[in-house]
């Protein structure tokens, strides 16, 4: 069995059953939706291997941004204008 294999049976072997019901559960999405919960993985792994991670407010706080998305519950213009000044933008 090649390097490459072993490393990839691994890790999966190395997966939670959560994580892999997760990660099936993502497959079905649309590819945009895909690439978001990719890249939420993506920076959870670098901030845990940075010594940070989440807390669980920050956990559930990502979770209802979801569902918010989800149902086209979007901030207005009027309501993001007082932040993009903060910003300078």
């Amino acid at each position: 069995m090649s390097t490459a294999v072993q490393n990839s049976t691994s890790l999966i072997a190395d997966m939670t059953k959560l994580l892999d019901q997760g990660i099936e559960a993502v497959r079905s999405l649309p590819a945009e939706r895909q690439d978001v919960a990719g890249e939420l993985l993506l920076a959870m792994a670098c901030q845990q291997r940075a010594g940070y991670s989440l807390s669980p407010d920050q956990i559930e706080d990502i979770k209802l941004a979801l569902i918010e998305a989800d149902r086209g519950e979007f901030a207005t213009d009027a309501e993001m204008s007082p932040l993009w000044s903060k910003c300078g933008l």
